[in-house]
């Protein structure tokens, strides 16, 4: 039951953006028969779509901090995922052998990291191994 709840957490942290595009499609459609004024459709799409969500989705996105990188130039130097994204990007691997070589490369650098907290270079290799596979899964 833990691992539902973890996936409905993720979802909800990482795809807001559309379960909130979904609820104001559907409030739309309900809201003239429950108010029964025709023009209460339109103007609910409108307020929601183009004034609430980006609203929402400018208030949600985080503010880059003074002096800190951004997330690109962060990115560790792997030849490996370099190359992975490489392959992908030509063509030649389709996105479900992306995703299963990335879960190996994730794997390995879990063995290589060593234990956990000892602060090794790998670890800016491995977030970055994360956050790419997150990335391709969204």
């Amino acid at each position: 039951m833990s691992g539902l709840l973890s996936r409905v957490g993720w979802n909800l942290r990482r795809r807001w953006r559309r379960i909130l595009a979904l609820l104001v499609v559907g409030a739309g459609t309900i809201a003239p028969l429950v108010t029964g004024i025709w023009w209460s459709l339109p103007l609910v799409w409108f307020l929601g779509l183009f004034i609430v969500l980006p609203l929402c989705h400018t208030l949600a996105k985080p503010i880059p901090e003074a002096g800190r990188p951004d997330r690109e130039s962060t990115r560790a130097d792997d030849p490996a995922l370099d190359a992975l994204r490489e392959r992908y990007a030509r063509g030649e691997i389709d996105e479900a052998e992306f995703e299963r070589r990335l879960d190996r490369l994730l794997e390995t650098e879990d063995a290589d990291a060593g234990p956990e907290g000892s602060g090794t270079t790998g670890d800016g290799v491995h977030e970055s191994l994360r956050r790419e596979l997150e990335r391709v899964r969204e």
